[in-house]
């Protein structure tokens, strides 16, 4: 019987280089991962490689792409599906484009559904005979609590519902094969989404009229996406206030309330 190779742990980021995608970097490199990071920022791909390999000695290879772009897709697919020991893949990359659907540029909505659905589902494919045959291995994919509830626009919700069925229905054919799948779904969290020019543009959002309570932290949200993927829980939602969010939003019973007090709360933002 011929043993498998042993590879280091290896794990592959997009959207990498700030917010969720950087924090995951930090706490897998504090574990002893190796490291792909990919994001469209250069410099900040570059930053993020220098500080990690300078705390934790692992390796880190970086990959500037624009996963709203085929070329971009194709790139990380091609290096993925070439890189037979990777552990881990985490599809974080994400943005929105705000405001009324019929106001958003078709340009736009191309961009966010490249990203959002295209970029997860082939990179997804891309990894996974690698972990089938290893028998082990990961994939999380970041959806967000508004993939369950809308509170954002509708391009935002719907995409990012996608990516909550497509991990579950996933889960469910990987089951008993070693490789683990989780929705991550965030609620408000600080970062860099709601600062990009695109995005302050085209929204009314102001941080001060979301509750203090209601906003997590990128170092908790990580923490809690890793510590689920042990317990192999598929969703996994950070927080007791959006666990009890996303309790009701998918019980048949109270659905109908907590949108309505929703809509009311978050209508303007």
């Amino acid at each position: 019987m011929t043993e498998k190779p042993e590879y280091p742990k290896t794990a592959l980021i997009t959207g990498a280089s700030s917010g969720l995608g950087a924090e995951f970097a930090r706490q897998l490199a504090a574990q002893g991962y190796h490291l792909v990071l990919t994001a469209r920022r250069t410099q900040r791909l570059e930053e993020l490689s220098a500080e990690l390999q300078s705390r934790h000695g692992i390796g880190v290879t970086t990959l500037t792409a624009d996963l709203s772009h085929e070329a971009g897709i194709a790139q990380i697919e091609t290096y993925i599906a070439n890189l037979p020991g990777l552990s881990l893949l985490i599809n974080n990359a994400g943005f929105d484009r705000p405001g009324p659907f019929y106001q958003v540029k078709p340009g736009d909505i191309d961009d966010v559904i490249q990203v959002h659905v295209t970029a997860t589902v082939r990179l997804t494919r891309a990894a996974l005979p690698a972990m089938l045959n290893q028998g082990q291995g990961g994939v999380i994919n970041v959806g967000s609590i508004a993939g369950l509830l809308p509170l954002r626009g509708t391009l935002y919700c719907t995409t990012k519902a996608f990516i909550i069925t497509f991990s579950e229905s996933l889960a469910r054919e990987l089951k008993g094969l070693g490789v683990q799948v989780q929705a991550l779904c965030p609620g408000f969290t600080f970062t860099e989404f709601h600062d990009t020019p695109e995005y302050v543009a085209a929204s009314s959002f102001k941080r001060s009229r979301i509750p203090s309570f209601m906003w997590l932290t990128a170092e908790q949200v990580v923490r809690t996406s890793l510590a689920d993927l042990q317990r192999r829980r598929v969703l996994s939602v950070p927080g007791m206030q959006y666990r009890i969010i996303a309790g009701l939003a998918r019980n048949s019973f109270t659905y109908g309330l907590i949108k309505i007090l929703a809509n009311l709360r978050f209508k303007n933002q």
